[in-house]
């Protein structure tokens, strides 16, 4: 397995630390919004990651911060708290609010067919561990009480810039020209571990600590739920390019600080999701969900396939135009695969080689469109009868995710198949009643969701388009 480190600028061997199990960290969401596509995309190719070392057959233990503590714009203060503020613009309670977009945010994950990972902490039950972490640091002189807030020193750090090949020079360059500069601060480019004085006074998260009441900086958390559930000793982080600097950077020196050694050794970052106007945001243009995308008529998978056909180190432009290529290549793949004969016997050896084929193409820096291409050799090799086509095919759909071997009606969910049924009932009394305007309302609503009624005399039954 062969990947591309951030951290050295090279695509390395992938050598863990212990043999054949990998400890894998990945920022997850601040749950103050949905998700939209451009987040989820870096989701996507996490969990080709993990799926595709658990087909080489390494044990994935692979855990997820949930940020539900606040997550400011900046370490200088002076942008928005994004949980506060849409705590109070929707009217919720912060927990309220963060339970909700949490649900939202793995109804999402379990959409596009992502797994969950093994494990998953909200920010806000390791209020402890930070503290502890932060009084090390103290304690060691890499961190400082100032005017309130304790700040970590990146004087003392291992080559802080490793990670992001920024330099100081830079960032004093931003802090001259676009922000107010701290003044508590030995370096202008120090972060804060933990708040007491900030302009939120009235913060609605707040905790004791040895400092006085407040909150931990927005870096602190990932480290102290890595260090809690995964050890010191870390082999992959990922998380999307915005997460390069400041915040894995902090994350890294912060953490070898407490640890006294090198943390992680492979960090992976997935590129941005642009649109023409350039990168793709919840504040810019049409707030692009999974939800929305499901409103116009796409399935979630649509735009998981879209995002395959592309590397997850190249940025990626998204248009309806090219989702639409996306979900009519889709339909076409699953109704061939589908289409194969089960019958015969499978071809081991003819199925091995096309497994390694495919391992080869995961193994070359996750290259997930030579994946997808070695999917389609399958179905193009006449050497190959049908049900070792298939076989290979439902093989790496372990990886790819896309229920390629799965037809309509068994994808239907237990709570759809019900509804049908309920609708069904409903027209039909409708109809009894000369209700008419109101049973083409019921046909007309299932056939959006791809669900065409067909009435026979023996009643209505129903297929998926």
């Amino acid at each position: 397995m062969r990947i591309y480190n951030t951290l050295s600028k090279e695509i390395e061997e992938f050598v863990p630390y212990e043999d054949k199990k990998v400890r894998m960290y990945t920022c997850g969401p601040t749950v103050y919004n949905y998700a939209h596509i451009g987040n989820l995309r870096t989701y996507i190719f996490e969990d080709i990651l993990q799926k595709g070392l658990e087909y080489l057959g390494y044990e994935v233990i692979r855990a997820m911060n949930i940020t539900d503590v606040g997550h400011l714009t900046g370490d200088s203060d002076t942008g928005k708290d994004k949980m506060v503020e849409s705590s109070k613009k929707e009217g919720k309670d912060v927990f309220e609010l963060a339970r909700f977009y949490t649900e939202a945010f793995f109804n999402d994950m379990k959409d596009l067919n992502i797994k969950k990972p093994e494990i998953v902490e909200k920010a806000s039950d390791y209020i402890p561990t930070y503290i502890k972490m932060i009084e090390k640091l103290i304690d060691e002189d890499y961190a400082y009480f100032s005017n309130g807030n304790v700040y970590f020193d990146i004087s003392k750090a291992n080559d802080y810039y490793k990670l992001s090949g920024k330099n100081a020079e830079d960032l004093l360059v931003g802090v001259r020209n676009s922000v107010e500069e701290d003044k508590a601060k030995r370096n202008p480019a120090d972060f804060v571990l933990w708040f007491t004085v900030s302009k939120f006074s009235n913060h609605i998260l707040k905790w004791n600590s040895p400092w006085g009441v407040g909150y931990p900086g927005w870096h602190i958390e990932c480290s102290g739920i890595s260090y809690e559930t995964l050890g010191e000793h870390l082999d992959i982080h990922c998380g999307g390019v915005d997460n390069i600097f400041p915040h894995h950077t902090n994350e890294i020196a912060q953490s070898e600080a407490f640890l006294g050694h090198k943390w992680c050794n492979y960090w992976c970052h997935g590129a941005h999701l642009n649109d023409k106007s350039g990168k793709m945001s919840k504040s810019k243009g049409e707030f692009l969900t999974l939800s929305l995308l499901k409103e116009k008529g796409y399935i979630p998978l649509d735009y998981r396939y879209f995002c395959l056909n592309s590397h997850y180190r190249n940025s990626l432009e998204f248009s309806y135009s090219s989702l639409d290529i996306a979900k009519n290549a889709l339909a076409k793949l699953r109704s061939k695969v589908l289409s194969l004969k089960k019958e015969g016997e499978v071809s081991l050896e003819k199925k091995e080689l096309y497994v390694e084929k495919f391992k080869d193409s995961f193994s070359n820096d996750i290259n997930t469109s030579m994946m997808v291409t070695t999917l389609y050799d399958v179905l193009k090799d006449n050497s190959l009868n049908d049900i070792t086509k298939f076989e290979i095919i439902k093989d790496f759909d372990k990886v790819l995710s896309l229920d390629l071997c799965v037809s309509k009606e068994e994808e239907l969910s237990t709570d759809l198949k019900k509804e049908i049924e309920e609708k069904i009932l409903e027209r039909k009394k409708a109809k009894e009643e000369k209700d008419f305007l109101l049973a083409d309302k019921i046909r007309d609503g299932l056939l959006e969701k791809g669900v065409k009624l067909i009435d026979t005399r023996e009643g209505t039954t129903y297929e998926l388009i």
